[in-house]
């Protein structure tokens, strides 16, 4: 077999291959045996008709074509390895010349990874946050707890902000009450935001046994989206009683004995918190700054399958688990359908050019992945995904997604790497030390390139 390779652009490239008919044999053979398997002659047992017999009968083409099918894949792959190409998807074949007993002669476009120039980024440098805990962040969380710990009592009164009641709903859609729009005995927080638009209004100033009626768009359930006349009686209600800030409400709410403690607690851990968010921010910026110093073409096939990836999985998953649809959500957020599409393009050019440049870190810098680290990314994507680590292991394996979480790790690996050698400060102009603040679960090289990374490593496979 002869191959040679045309560089169409950066990112494709076209294989020329000749193949002398006598590589064929095995494919050949394959043919003859799989026809045999499937006909019937007269006069012959099945699986023992002569080849000469299936040309007569069945044409000599047929058999070519089974053979030709069968080899091309083996002699496409032998092509890629010996120039050393990283194909991104399935190619485009077109056999040119096949003649029987002389010479196969195809060629094959496909989408390449482009090569790529990493220049010293060793002068990075980036602006985060400053890490600062105020004593008003102390009484706000602090606050937030003594609301969890709140009691509820009883009172004869009109309800108002703040107060807890018991409901009874009914919806009615073009007047007439839907199969799942009645609900008793629901507790609501006035003020929460939690329930229908509009029902605060509507309970508020109504005692024990009053009812009134408002109309709201329905979230969820059978009419989810339309506009719906929804009657509310409250049945109870009841005043919200906060513990007192004292020692003992730290007994009850934490492990400390004093309120000082459970406050210096409290300082300790938004002090990690906003730790944890300066290094993320610090990644994010030392990232787009990696991206702005390296030229990095796009495949477009590749782009726009990233895309509509995308846009399916926010559309049949994200979305659907909230009950909204794409229009529905694009409403919320203020958003055209342009702009829309601009910004899903973009974050898909993010996501790709992410994944290729930090892949060739990996290669540049000879980064490894050891079973420790593979292990405990596997527990954190199990985290996030909602299964347990054995299961998700199990499927990582059954879908033979192991390479895809190497490369998340080893991405995760070079972004740290470029981090390390970039210059962080704050806003307060102090040079801030990673190296002693806990590993971000993900790194935003991973987030990003994590959703491409199906996209290109499975085309790579292929």
């Amino acid at each position: 077999m002869k191959s040679a390779v045309e560089t169409l652009n950066p990112t494709r490239v076209r294989l020329t291959v000749e193949v002398p008919f006598e590589e064929l044999k095995d494919s050949l053979d394959a043919a003859y045996k799989k026809i045999n398997q499937q006909v019937t002659v007269k006069g012959f047992r099945k699986g023992k008709i002569p080849a000469r017999v299936i040309d007569q009968r069945f044409g000599r083409g047929a058999v070519l074509e089974e053979a030709v099918n069968d080899a091309l894949p083996k002699f496409y792959t032998e092509a890629v390895n010996e120039a050393e190409l990283s194909p991104l998807g399935q190619p485009d074949v077109d056999i040119t010349e096949l003649k029987d007993g002389e010479t196969l002669n195809f060629t094959a476009e496909v989408d390449v990874r482009p090569a790529l120039e990493i220049p010293d980024y060793s002068g990075i440098e980036v602006e985060v946050d400053a890490v600062e805990v105020t004593d008003e962040d102390i009484e706000k969380s602090v606050e937030q707890l003594r609301e969890r710990f709140a009691s509820t009592s009883p009172v004869e009164r009109a309800a108002e902000d703040g107060d807890v009641v018991t409901i009874d709903l009914e919806a009615k859609v073009d007047g007439e009450v839907l199969e799942d729009g009645i609900a008793n005995g629901v507790s609501y927080t006035i003020g929460s935001g939690e329930l229908l638009d509009g029902i605060d209004d509507a309970v508020k100033g109504l005692s024990a046994g009053e009812e009134a009626t408002f109309t709201s768009e329905l979230k969820g359930g059978s009419a989810a989206g339309k506009e719906a006349e929804v009657t509310v009686k409250v049945t109870q209600v009841a005043a919200r009683e906060l513990p007192e800030l004292d020692d003992e409400f730290a007994q009850l709410a934490s492990e400390f004995d004093t309120l000082e403690e459970l406050k210096a607690d409290s300082r300790k851990r938004l002090t990690n918190m906003k730790q944890f968010d300066q290094a993320t921010q610090a990644q994010e910026r030392v990232l787009e700054k990696l991206l702005e110093l390296v030229e990095v073409p796009v495949p477009e096939k590749l782009l726009e399958d990233e895309i509509n990836t995308r846009k399916h999985n926010l559309e049949h998953h994200q979305l659907a688990q909230m009950g909204l649809t794409l229009d529905k959500y694009l409403e919320i957020q203020g958003k055209t359908a342009e702009e829309f599409e601009t910004e899903t393009r973009e974050a898909a050019v993010k996501g790709i050019k992410t994944q290729f440049v930090l892949d060739e870190l990996v290669k540049k810098e000879n980064l490894n992945v050891n079973q420790e680290e593979l292990t405990e990314h596997l527990m954190r994507r199990a985290a996030s995904s909602g299964m347990s680590p054995d299961q998700f292991a199990q499927a990582v394996v059954e879908g033979g997604q192991v390479p895809l979480l190497v490369g998340e790790v080893a991405r995760g690996k070079a972004l740290a790497v470029v981090v390390e050698s970039a210059t962080v400060k704050d806003t307060n102009g102090e040079v801030v030390n990673l190296d002693d603040e806990e590993e971000t679960e993900e790194a935003p090289a991973e987030a990003e390139a994590t959703e491409a990374s199906d996209s290109a490593e499975e085309k790579t496979e292929g």
